[in-house]
């Protein structure tokens, strides 16, 4: 996946106050995380063509298109891809 000795995580959330709290604390849980945010499920997938991840993190009700949604799109290019889906609800 990554050429470091980090992890690379996708992290897919429509709200930006909840992505920035989301990706601060997952790095101050693990140093070794790398988290890029993106803002929606497109969003999402046009990353995952141009950038290697090892992980996705994904909100679950997002507008257009919801995490099980994605995951399903995910799942059709990157089977085996750990996907961790979450909700604010």
């Amino acid at each position: 996946m990554t050429e470091s000795t980090g992890i690379s995580i996708l992290h897919v959330d429509d709200d930006s106050a909840f992505a920035d709290l989301t990706s601060e604390m997952l790095s101050k849980q693990a140093p070794q995380f790398t988290v890029e945010t993106v803002m929606s499920p497109s969003e999402g997938l046009e990353r995952l063509d141009t950038t290697d991840f090892d992980c996705i993190v994904s909100d679950y009700q997002m507008p257009h298109q919801d995490g099980i949604e994605f995951l399903e799109a995910v799942r059709g290019d990157y089977p085996n891809l750990p996907f961790i889906l979450y909700t604010g609800k």
